[in-house]
């Protein structure tokens, strides 16, 4: 019986030995496992931050192309304005240069109305008025000139495309 019982001592000591052995591989098993989802987050972690690096790269070429278009529309467009307020003056003095001539021919005319009233009117009259006429047409066509260029200088740059 004494050899049963020192058999059965071994026997158990053998299976605690094995069942530490057991639970160390399996904490070793474990912590290999840990390991290994670690290196695998860690990776993932690291080609997300590299697919982020890529994007945020794109995106600021994309904003750079964007500002340097922005800032070549905003030059076309300032030199447009300022072509656009060239020709806004030069009609306005148009305008005003014909207005005055308008005025003159007005007053000749009247002049040469009140001459006619009166009898016959005077040669120097006549001429005035004539002067003034001839003027004002001349103001008109001016004007038509100039707006004939307003018209193909925004004409241009279509034609420009196209071609």
């Amino acid at each position: 019986m004494s050899d049963i019982a020192e058999m059965e001592r071994r026997i158990s000591a053998a299976l605690e030995r094995i069942g530490a052995g057991v639970e160390k591989a399996r904490a070793e098993a474990e912590a290999a496992a840990a390991a290994r989802e670690q290196a695998r987050t860690a990776g993932e972690l690291r080609e997300a931050l590299e697919a982020e690096r890529a994007a945020n790269a794109q995106l600021t070429d994309r904003v750079r192309a964007i500002k340097e278009k922005q800032e070549t529309m905003v030059d076309a467009l300032e030199k447009k304005v300022a072509r656009l307020t060239e020709q806004l003056d030069a009609a306005g003095a148009e305008l005003h240069r014909q207005k005055r001539i308008n005025a003159d021919l007005t007053e000749a005319q009247r002049a040469l109305r009140e001459a006619a009233q009166d009898g016959v009117p005077e040669p120097e009259q006549i001429n005035r008025s004539l002067m003034a006429e001839l003027e004002a047409l001349r103001a008109a066509r001016a004007a038509e000139m100039a707006e004939m260029q307003e018209i193909l200088s925004e004409l241009r740059p279509l034609i420009e495309e196209v071609a």
